[in-house]
């Protein structure tokens, strides 16, 4: 896969989304913006999503370097050594920690890492504020965790926030609303569409589904009102 067509809220959740996808960091693709992100009416009605083309870039063909004179050496191994020195996800997990602080919360942050990406685990008191509704706040956090990760690293990096076990608990919710809604479907013989929902979590809808021997799913609309749609097959 050379390239991707992404949509979001914003044209920059629209490109972080692409990167993702792609697995690389911005500065080895080409960006196209093909929509502009619009409110619609009053702010309500109409609203319409960003949308991009996220293409990579050629890789060079290797050319041969001319040796700089030796004065220039320390300069450059000065600056390698300050990139060196910058940990992507030291200064993910210190920047949580300003955010928090900035709400009034002292927090910990937890690292650990997994195949996929890294997870940062935060602890601390009054924790439902970095939540938020349905995971809102925290999802918001992630992106902004993750921009800031990337802006210190030369591959791209993923990282995971999860705060008093929130991920794994709001998965089980999911899942059985996935088996409810599909029971639903079955005896109604009708198809039942659910509320809008980010990508990860409706990834958990259809995976739930995904083997079901009377129900299959599939999602409709643009970012950031994307929905699943549970029907019987």
């Amino acid at each position: 896969m050379t390239k991707v067509i992404t949509s979001g809220k914003t044209v920059e959740d629209a490109v972080n989304q692409g990167l993702a996808e792609l697995g690389v960091s911005r500065d080895k693709v080409e960006i196209q913006v093909l929509e502009q992100p619009s409110k619609g009416f009053l702010g309500l009605i109409g609203v319409k999503a960003a949308k991009v083309e996220v293409k990579l870039l050629p890789v060079p063909e290797a050319v041969p370097q001319r040796v700089e004179p030796a004065a220039h050496v320390p300069q450059v191994e000065a600056k390698l050594e300050d990139v060196a020195a910058k940990n992507p996800y030291e200064e993910a997990a210190a920047f949580l920690k300003e955010v928090a602080a900035g709400m009034g919360l002292d927090v910990e942050v937890d690292i650990k890492k997994q195949r996929d990406g890294h997870i940062f685990n935060i602890a601390g008191e009054d924790l439902g504020m970095i939540i938020g509704r349905r995971g809102q706040t925290l999802d918001a956090l992630q992106y902004l965790t993750n921009i800031v990760a990337n802006r210190y690293s030369e591959s791209f990096v993923r990282i995971v926030l999860d705060a008093e076990n929130f991920r794994q608990r709001r998965r089980k919710t999911l899942e059985d609303l996935a088996e409810r809604l599909a029971g639903q479907a079955i005896r109604s013989g009708k198809e039942v569409v659910l509320e809008p929902m980010p990508p990860l979590e409706r990834k958990v809808i259809h995976a739930k589904l995904q083997n079901h021997p009377q129900i299959k799913t599939y999602s409709k609309g643009e970012e950031p009102n994307r929905r699943v749609v549970i029907m019987t097959k």
